[in-house]
């Protein structure tokens, strides 16, 4: 059983979204509330709640602000638009709080508490954003972002006495890619779709080994290469939803920093979330990956109030040295049912997971619930699922023969 420490603090340990790769050129003021319950084991906390507001008209017209708080923790960035060229776009970000940088290890099902610990972190950024193709329907933009990132780690009241946590030190991240398309920050968009290539490295300016008799190694640069496809399309008559996204990726040098971390259904704990619907909040740590997600959301009641909603998820993973689990393959099936105020302004979903290849007590099959709540304080009021900008995709929805 946990502590009532641990007991108390999912209430503290919410995540917010991470950092858009562009600036935001639609006015937002959303609260998002999700929470992943594993019905079997011990597990690591899934959950996040964030308030996420981005105004592009921030001051002046060329100012974009975007906020992204948390109850310990925050996440800003202020864009210049156009201050690098007509189509070229700058920023400077901040960010810092409490357990961000926390650390569950997870190895054959079972969630080892006496090697997990708490970390705090504190970062700088500066992006550019350079958009290619002005006035087309779908955007291409080009990211280049880096960043100082300063983390703190401590033990927490179930770390094992033996166990050595990492040295606090500075991490300099470079992330570049291409997007073409993009999707919103919101549950169930309506209408998007993105193409996108993406590298991230990660130098450490204190790299060492730590863990049980310093079992473990902290590289000194790692890299991560992924991809990523995915579509959300609402049929006009029905409102019948379909979202799909397909991504892989591959490291080099990874280690338990670098690795991706899938598994949980927590569709806005991430810019790219690695959702596995009935596993634990990221089970497998992996060296490289596939991952496919899909939904389908089913009107039930007139105008949308009540929507059946379905999901899928497979993976092929290389797992990281130290953790996984018997089998490269892993699968997960959900649903649940979602609940849309007559404004949208307010859309909230329960859903039933389950995990066929999750380990527990030696058994094969694990079962979650999860409950995901968006409030949209600054929604007109409207009918349907409606996209944020309808005009940006009228070629895909003549490609799609809407």
């Amino acid at each position: 059983m946990r502590s009532i420490r641990k007991g108390w603090c999912w209430l503290a340990l919410l995540l917010p979204l991470t950092a858009a790769a562009q600036i935001d050129p639609v006015k937002r003021d959303l609260i998002q509330i999700g929470y992943d319950q594993p019905l079997e084991g011990v597990s690591p906390l899934g959950a996040y709640a964030f308030y996420y507001h981005n105004d592009p008209e921030f001051l002046r017209t060329n100012l974009t602000w975007r906020l992204a708080l948390a109850p310990v923790y925050l996440d800003t960035e202020l864009g210049f638009n156009h201050l690098l060229g007509p189509n070229t776009d700058f920023a400077i970000g901040a960010a810092g709080g409490g357990f961000a940088d926390s650390y569950s290890e997870v190895d054959g099902g079972k969630y080892i508490e006496a090697q997990s610990f708490d970390g705090n972190d504190g970062e700088v950024s500066a992006s550019v954003y350079h958009l290619f193709n002005p006035g087309d329907l779908i955007p291409l933009n080009y990211v280049l972002r880096g960043t100082a990132h300063y983390s703190a780690y401590e033990r927490n009241d179930t770390t094992a006495s033996n166990f050595q946590v990492p040295k606090a030190g500075m991490t300099y991240n470079v992330r570049t890619g291409l997007r073409f398309g993009g999707i919103e920050p919101t549950l169930f968009p309506a209408l998007a779709m993105e193409i996108s290539i993406w590298y991230e490295g990660y130098f450490r300016a204190n790299p060492g080994s730590y863990g049980i008799n310093d079992d473990r190694q902290i590289e000194r640069s790692s890299h991560q290469f992924w991809s990523a496809a995915a579509l959300s399309y609402t049929l006009p008559d029905s409102k019948q939803n379909f979202f799909a996204r397909l991504i892989g990726g591959t490291t080099v040098d990874a280690d338990r920093f670098s690795a991706y971390r899938l598994g949980g259904f927590l569709p806005l704990i991430a810019e790219y979330p690695l959702t596995l619907p009935g596993y634990y909040y990221q089970e497998f740590s992996a060296k490289q990956f596939v991952l496919l997600n899909a939904s389908y959301l089913l009107p039930i009641a007139p105008n949308q109030r009540w929507n059946l909603d379905f999901n899928a998820a497979t993976a092929v993973i290389d797992y990281l040295p130290g953790t996984g689990q018997s089998g490269n393959s892993v699968s997960g099936v959900g649903g649940g049912i979602l609940y849309r105020a007559p404004s949208d302004k307010f859309r909230f979903i329960a859903s039933y997971g389950y995990g066929f290849n999750a380990i527990r007590d030696g058994e094969r099959g694990a079962s979650s619930l999860t409950f995901l709540l968006q409030i949209d304080l600054d929604k007109p009021h409207g009918e349907g699922f409606s996209a944020t900008q309808p005009t940006q995709w009228r070629g895909w929805n003549w490609l799609l023969g809407r």
